[in-house]
């Protein structure tokens, strides 16, 4: 047991800071993101002679997507079945500048336009443009045809774009 739980650590403990980036992001809430990445090594230790030596990254950040969607239904029955998806089309033109003032603005709309999206749509952009995963990897993981990633990315990338749009919006408004 002890030569098991040693090897759970040298493969694991490396990958707890995406764990806990992929938890926040899904979840929303510090706190939060750090129950479900304890719930979600607990359980990968419990699980851990499933393992087969694949991916060890890409197992952990399942149970910890897994795990986060178990957490967010217990906590909102209901909603997270809910997806939704804007058709409107909205961009505004942005200055380009390379003032650090500017890339820390851009940086805040980026989390708060996150935080806007689905659960579906942030945990895809987190895994595909964060973490790196292939669509392969992607569809694996999340128990979908590679059709359906490339197309649920392709809207959540749309949504994204949208909510970074309607936050600039909202902030020339409230400047006038």
């Amino acid at each position: 047991m002890e030569e098991q739980l040693s090897r759970f650590e040298e493969l694991f403990l490396p990958q707890m800071d995406a764990a806990y980036n992929l938890a926040r992001i899904l979840v929303k809430r510090d706190q939060d993101a750090q129950d479900v990445v304890q719930d979600a090594y607990i359980r990968a230790l419990k699980g851990f002679k499933r393992f087969r030596g694949g991916n060890p990254r890409a197992w952990i950040l399942t149970i910890v997507r897994n795990t986060a969607y178990s957490w967010l239904k217990k906590q909102r029955p209901g909603s997270a079945d809910i997806v939704p998806f804007n058709e409107a089309i909205h961009r505004t033109a942005v200055e380009e500048s390379s003032s650090e003032a500017f890339y820390e603005e851009r940086g805040r709309q980026l989390n708060e336009a996150l935080t806007r999206l689905s659960v579906e749509h942030r945990e895809i952009l987190v895994l595909r443009d964060i973490e790196g995963w292939s669509y392969r990897q992607l569809a694996s993981a999340l128990s979908i045809p590679i059709g359906t990633v490339m197309s649920r990315l392709a809207r959540a990338r749309k949504c994204l774009r949208d909510e970074i749009a309607k936050g600039q919006r909202t902030e020339s408004q409230n400047e006038v």
